[in-house]
C-alpha cells in the first residue's frame, strides 16, 4: 500500500459543498486537494437550484441560516464568475407558493414574509396555473441558480484556475486517526489500488455518504427523482413551489421538475415508473399545459438528510476533521454561508456573534444532546 503526505487541506467529496469550500480556501491562499469518487453523482448536480428560505417555509435557526446565505450569494457568485469567466445563471425570479384555500395560505410559517395572492393574483404571476389553487404567496426575494448546467462547471473552472488539485475516481475508505486526532485517509483509486494520504486538516463534504466514513453522524440518504421539460421561452417567469413538487423555469424555457421523496429507497439507483408517474401527475395539477411539453432529461439523486433537516457544520468528533454536510434539500442555498463559516474555522479567523450562533445551532452532536 502506497503512502503519501500532503500539506494541503483535504476536501473529502467533490460536490457543491466541496467545490465551494475548495474555492473559498484557495482564494485565501491555502493549498487544497479534492478527493472525489464521481462528481456527477453529487447532489449539486442533481438539485433544481432553488434559493428559497422563505418559500420553503423554514423557521428558527434554519430560516436564519438560509437568509444569511441568501444575502451572501450575489457576492459569492460574482467571485466564482470572476475566477472562472463563466456565468452561473443566478436569477432573483421570485417564487410562488400556491394553496387550495386562503386559510391554508395564512397558516404557512413564512406567510408574514411574502405577498398574499388571491386567485387573480395567482393567474397573474403563474399564467395557466391549475384550477385547484385559489390562493398563494409570492416571495420576490427568493430565486434560483442554474446549478446543473452552469454553477458546478463554473466552480470547477474557478478552482482549477486557483490551483486546486483534484483526484477524481478516488473512493475514501477510512478516516485515519491517532486517538481523537485526524491523521489522513485510506483510499482506493480508479485502478483499484489502495493508498494512504496523511494530512493535518480535512473537511468531510460527502453528502448522503458521510455517515459511511463517520458513523456517528445522523445522516441518511433520501432519494429524489426529477425530470426536465422544454417549454417556450418566457412561458413561466416565477418558480412554482407546490406541495411535494416544484417547477423551476430556466431562461431558455427549460422547466426543471422535482422531486420525489423516497427515504425507503436507501442508495437504490435508477428511475422508477411510480416516481415518474408521481411527477407527471403533479405537473398536471400545477401547470396543466406543461404536460404537453416534450421531456428533455430524467435523473435521480440522494439528499443528505438529518433528523431536523438542518446541516452539520463545524467541528467533528475528530480534531482536525471538519464537517460541511447534511444540507438535505437546501445545499445550493446554503453553499455560500457554509463555505464562509468553514473557511473562517480552518483559517482560525474570528467569528462574529451571528456566525458563532449558527455554528452552535448546527453542531453534529445536537441530536445526541436531545437523547
Amino acid at each position: 500500500m502506497a503512502a503519501m503526505r500532503t500539506e494541503s487541506v483535504l476536501i473529502l467529496g467533490g460536490g457543491l459543498m466541496g467545490l465551494a469550500l475548495a474555492h473559498k480556501l484557495a482564494r485565501r491562499g491555502s493549498a487544497v486537494e479534492v478527493l472525489s469518487r464521481r462528481r456527477n453523482e453529487a447532489a449539486g448536480f442533481v438539485a433544481a437550484g432553488m434559493l428559497a428560505p422563505h418559500a420553503e417555509g423554514l423557521s428558527g435557526e434554519q430560516l436564519r441560516l438560509g437568509q444569511v446565505s441568501l444575502d451572501l450569494i450575489p457576492t459569492w457568485v460574482n467571485q466564482i464568475e470572476t475566477d472562472s469567466g463563466l456565468c452561473c445563471g443566478l436569477r432573483q425570479c421570485g417564487i410562488v407558493v400556491p394553496f387550495a384555500t386562503a386559510s391554508q395560505r395564512d397558516l404557512y410559517p413564512t406567510a408574514y414574509l411574502g405577498e398574499t395572492l388571491d386567485r387573480s393574483g395567482l393567474e397573474r404571476e403563474v399564467p395557466g396555473i391549475g384550477p385547484n389553487w385559489q390562493a398563494g404567496l409570492l416571495f420576490s426575494q427568493d430565486g434560483q441558480i442554474d446549478n446543473r448546467r452552469r454553477l458546478m462547471r463554473a466552480l470547477e473552472t474557478a478552482c482549477v484556475s486557483l490551483g486546486v488539485r483534484f483526484q477524481e475516481g478516488v473512493e475514501v475508505q477510512e478516516i485515519l486517526r491517532d486517538g481523537h486526532t485526524f491523521r489522513g485517509v485510506r483510499m482506493r483509486n480508479a485502478e483499484g489500488e489502495m493508498h494512504t494520504l496523511t494530512s493535518q486538516k480535512a473537511v468531510l463534504c460527502c453528502g448522503a455518504w458521510s455517515a459511511q466514513l463517520l458513523p456517528a453522524l445522523a445522516i441518511v440518504p433520501v432519494k429524489g427523482q426529477m425530470l426536465s421539460l422544454q417549454g417556450p421561452r418566457d412561458s413561466l417567469k416565477r418558480i412554482v413551489f407546490g406541495p411535494g413538487t416544484y417547477l423551476v423555469p430556466r431562461e431558455d424555457g427549460l422547466l426543471v421538475v422535482g422531486a420525489t421523496n423516497e427515504p425507503e429507497a436507501g442508495f437504490m439507483e435508477g428511475l422508477t415508473p411510480f416516481g415518474q408517474q408521481q411527477l407527471q401527475a403533479r405537473i398536471d395539477t400545477l401547470l396543466p399545459e406543461a404536460s404537453q411539453w416534450p421531456p428533455m432529461e430524467r435523473w435521480w439523486g440522494f439528499r443528505p438528510c438529518t433528523p431536523d433537516g438542518g446541516p452539520l457544520l463545524g467541528r467533528s468528533s475528530v480534531d482536525g476533521l471538519w464537517l460541511a454536510t447534511g444540507h438535505h434539500r437546501n445545499g445550493v442555498l446554503l453553499a455560500a454561508i457554509t463555505a464562509k463559516l468553514l473557511d473562517k474555522c480552518l483559517g482560525n479567523q474570528p467569528l462574529n456573534k451571528t456566525e458563532q450562533q449558527l455554528l452552535n445551532a448546527f453542531r453534529w452532536d445536537r441530536f445526541h444532546e436531545q437523547d
